[in-house]
Formats: structure tokens, C-alpha cells, sequence
């Protein structure tokens, strides 16, 4: 048996630069329940989407070590594509609850609350050349953002995230990080993060934060199960 996976990059940089990688089963019911873990860990993606429903947005999302009820580049991936499909879906519905998804030129947002993503800490550095020359997460923290200030004035940020708690060493874009860093911050800013991917963050009313970026296709294919 078979299912289609469809491949995206998102938040890719200037000039195609970074994004990261994602994989997405539209037809997720072609997948058992049962194996949508094993399939994940196979992949190595760093996120995996399994759409239940891609009219009301019905969405669950896994990484290689486990299921998480919110993530950022999965959501922003899944709206790009369910978009380019012909879908219709103003929201997405990930187990945390009902995220707004917006599309702007060729940058696609989705919205959610801080509280729905996994408890990154955030490590401040002194400038982007230190957060560059990490080895590794500082600390041996296993769930943590290191970040410094390319331009304060500008909002733009230079950061790595490492996740081996969730089975991902170091994430080339992190979605979710940047929506707990804008709600810290208390203010919109633009992510520089991995080899050149891009993340823009805004806090909004009422306790959420819109994240977005350009979402690239990469491939279809055939996954055997």
C-alpha cells in the first residue's frame, strides 16, 4: 500500500535560501493512526502533517519522537499547500485548537497562542557571531532557543533552536520558538534562523501571535507503507 507526500520547504530565505523541510500527507487517512508515528521517525522530517480533513483543516502533526498539538512550520507548510490545492479552509485545527491561516503575496501566516507550543527556553547571546559558533544547544538544554540581536531597532534576530527533546537535534526553522520569542519580546520581529530561513512574528490581541513566511513546493511522491 501506498500514500502520496507531498515535500514543501517553508520559511525559505532571500534568493531560495534555507527552509525547512516538510512532509505532508493530504490524504492522511491513508495512513493508519497506528503507524503515523513510525512514518514520522522514517521520514526524519522534522515535522510530519497527517490531514484528516483538508476542508475544515483538520490537521495532526508528529515529529520524529512525537505528536505535538501545535508547530509552526507545519501549520504555515499546510496552509500554503491546502491553498494550492483549491481547499478552502480559514483555519486550521491541530489538536491545540482553531488557528487562523491568512495568505499574503507569496507569504502565508496562521496564528496561535504561546501556551500551545512546546516550553522553549530562550538563551540570549551577546551577537549573532556567538550564536553562529554554537556547537550545539548551550547547555545541553534539550528544548531551547539561542538568539541575539542582528538589529534591535529593526526587530531582527539571528537564532538556532535545538530540540533533541522532540527528536530534532537542531531545527532549521522553528515556527513555534518564534511565537513564544515575539510574546516575550512584546513586539514584531523577523527571525533569521538556521542556513538563511526566514520567520516573521507578531504579537496580536487577545494572547496570540501570527507567524509566517514563504513556503516553496519541493516534490510529490510515493510513500510505501
Amino acid at each position: 500500500m501506498t500514500a502520496k507526500l507531498h515535500v514543501l520547504r517553508v520559511f525559505v530565505g532571500e534568493d531560495g535560501a534555507g527552509g525547512n523541510p516538510l512532509g505532508v500527507f493530504l490524504d492522511g487517512d491513508e495512513v493508519p493512526e497506528s503507524e503515523r508515528q513510525s512514518v514520522a521517525a522514517d521520514l526524519g522530517f522534522s515535522e510530519t502533517v497527517f490531514v484528516d480533513d483538508g476542508e475544515h483543516g483538520e490537521v495532526r502533526i508528529f515529529t520524529p519522537g512525537t505528536e505535538l498539538p501545535f508547530a509552526g512550520h507545519p501549520l504555515v507548510g499546510t496552509a500554503w499547500l491546502l491553498a494550492r490545492e483549491g481547499f478552502s479552509a480559514g483555519c486550521l485545527r491541530p489538536s491545540a485548537g482553531e488557528v487562523p491561516v491568512r495568505h499574503s503575496d507569496v507569504l502565508t501566516f496562521i496564528s496561535g497562542r504561546p501556551e500551545w507550543a512546546p516550553a522553549f527556553e530562550h538563551v540570549r547571546l551577546e551577537s549573532p557571531e556567538e550564536v553562529d559558533a554554537l556547537s550545539g544547544p548551550p547547555d545541553d538544554r534539550d528544548l531551547v532557543g539561542a538568539w541575539a540581536w542582528e538589529d534591535e531597532n529593526a526587530g531582527i534576530i539571528r537564532a538556532r533552536v535545538f530540540a533533541s527533546r522532540l527528536g530534532v537535534f537542531e531545527d532549521e526553522a522553528t515556527g513555534a520558538h518564534a511565537v513564544r520569542l515575539a510574546a516575550e519580546l512584546g513586539m514584531p520581529i523577523e527571525i533569521r534562523q538556521g542556513v538563511g530561513s526566514v520567520i516573521l512574528a507578531d504579537p496580536k490581541s487577545e494572547g496570540m501571535v501570527e507567524v509566517g513566511g514563504k513556503t516553496e513546493f519541493v516534490e510529490v511522491g510515493s510513500y510505501e507503507l
